[in-house]
């Protein structure tokens, strides 16, 4: 995960040293704001209205700037991040944009955008029980009871990244063929809840985007932990569905544009959750190495 922020940095610093002037992106709000909890659903395109995107350090953390003007978030607040590194890969975003910027591509800066305006009010508890909702149905916790081919593909594969997560937080995490789905223990809700509670509200943002694309907070907590990369977990999330593919074919373009759409977006989240939870201090130190 470092090496991307390191990749990142080099061309960051020029964004940084480089003269004051930046990324204009004050997108504004729909009049009727939708109430989905994750994320702003932003207009699909725009055409490129900037040339130049910079990063300045302000008295509240790290601004993006589009030419002359400062970027804002939909409810018109200054989009400032906390750290160097999420601001050089928000910027990135911009800068890669072509003549016409594809709003669902920034992934990043949405999850900004939420964190920033936080337009459900949500508090942290309230965003903790939003994750941890995902037990009850998580993916690696259901399985089938036919074809034994599938049986034995679900265990196989599913088996030890969960007996992964029951020794990694010491806890039971069943699995059932039942359509109610396993049981989970109080226990395991409160050791989870604890674990969850150590995070900070803009990195909990990102966990509960991840566990959304992954339908899995085993699996969420696996990459976040980098017991699993990103490329795992996605196949992993959608094993049944590769399954079926692999014995009845796909629709020749939409599979893997649907896959490496749902790459992208569980990448982003948590390189996210990475870059807003770990200890400033020490990142700017890797940085600078």
């Amino acid at each position: 995960m470092w090496r991307t922020c390191l990749r990142l940095r080099d061309e960051g610093r020029r964004l940084l040293n480089g003269p004051r002037r930046g990324l204009i992106a004050s997108v504004r709000p729909a009049p009727n704001p939708p109430t989905q909890a994750r994320a702003y659903a932003p207009p699909t395109e725009r055409k490129r209205f900037y040339q130049n995107v910079g990063i300045t350090q302000g008295e509240g953390g790290f601004e993006i700037n589009l030419d002359h003007r400062k970027l804002k978030t939909p409810q018109a607040k200054l989009f400032t991040v906390p750290s160097e590194a999420l601001a050089i890969a928000v910027a990135t975003e911009w800068d890669s944009q072509q003549d016409t910027i594809k709003f669902y591509t920034m992934h990043l800066t949405t999850l900004c955008n939420t964190s920033l305006d936080n337009p459900t009010q949500r508090n942290k508890d309230q965003l903790i029980r939003a994750a941890l909702k995902f037990l009850d149905t998580d993916t690696v916790c259901y399985r089938v009871e036919e074809p034994q081919t599938l049986v034995e593909l679900q265990k196989n594969e599913w088996d030890p990244i969960i007996e992964w997560a029951k020794e990694r937080y010491g806890v039971e995490i069943g699995s059932s063929t039942s359509i109610t789905g396993p049981s989970v223990p109080a226990r395991t809700r409160e050791v989870l809840t604890s674990h969850l509670a150590s995070y900070n509200m803009w990195a909990l943002q990102g966990i509960e985007f991840v566990v959304t694309q992954l339908k899995s907070m085993v699996l969420t907590l696996g990459l976040i932990d980098l017991r699993l990369s990103v490329e795992q977990a996605v196949l992993l999330s959608r094993l049944e569905e590769e399954y079926q593919i692999q014995k009845w074919g796909n629709i020749e373009w939409a599979h893997d544009y649907e896959l490496q759409e749902l790459r992208a977006r569980t990448a982003a989240g948590a390189l996210f959750v990475h870059l807003c939870s770990e200890s400033s201090t020490v990142r700017h130190r890797l940085l600078q190495e």
